[in-house]
C-alpha cells in the first residue's frame, strides 16, 4: 500500500471518507512496475466549497514515482464520486507508466544477455 498525505481545504473529513481514499487510492500501486512502487508516495487534497449554484467537492491526487509524476484532479457533487473519478483517471495514467517503463526494461535486459552470449 503506497504511502498517503492527505491535505483539506474548505473541508472536515470524517473517518469515512479517509478510510474511503485509502481504499481507492492507496492500492494504486498494484498498476506499478515493482522497483517503483518502493518509493512510491501520493499526495491528496481535497477541496470542498461553494460551486455555481451547488455544492462542489474536488479531489486532486499527485502521485510521486521515479523519473515521473502523475496528477489528476477531478471535481464533482459528492466528494465520493470526486475520488472515484480521480481513481479511474489515475488507473489509466498509471497502465500507460507501466507499460512505457516495464518494456523499456526488458528491452536493455535482453541487450544485456545478447551481448553476454556473443
Amino acid at each position: 500500500m503506497m504511502r498517503l498525505n492527505t491535505e483539506t481545504i474548505r473541508y472536515q473529513p470524517d473517518e469515512r471518507i479517509e478510510d474511503y481514499i485509502k481504499l481507492k487510492i492507496g492500492k494504486l500501486d498494484r498498476f506499478m512496475p515493482r522497483y517503483a512502487r518502493r518509493n512510491a508516495h501520493a499526495d491528496v487534497k481535497l477541496k470542498g466549497g461553494p460551486g455555481r449554484g451547488k455544492k462542489l467537492y474536488s479531489c486532486e491526487v499527485i502521485i510521486h514515482i521515479p523519473s515521473e509524476t502523475i496528477t489528476t484532479s477531478q471535481a464533482a457533487e459528492s466528494m465520493n464520486a470526486a475520488v472515484d473519478m480521480t481513481e479511474a483517471k489515475l488507473k489509466n495514467q498509471l497502465k500507460k507508466y507501466k507499460e512505457k517503463h516495464t518494456l523499456n526494461r526488458r528491452r536493455a535486459l535482453r541487450r544485456l544477455v545478447g551481448r553476454i552470449r556473443r
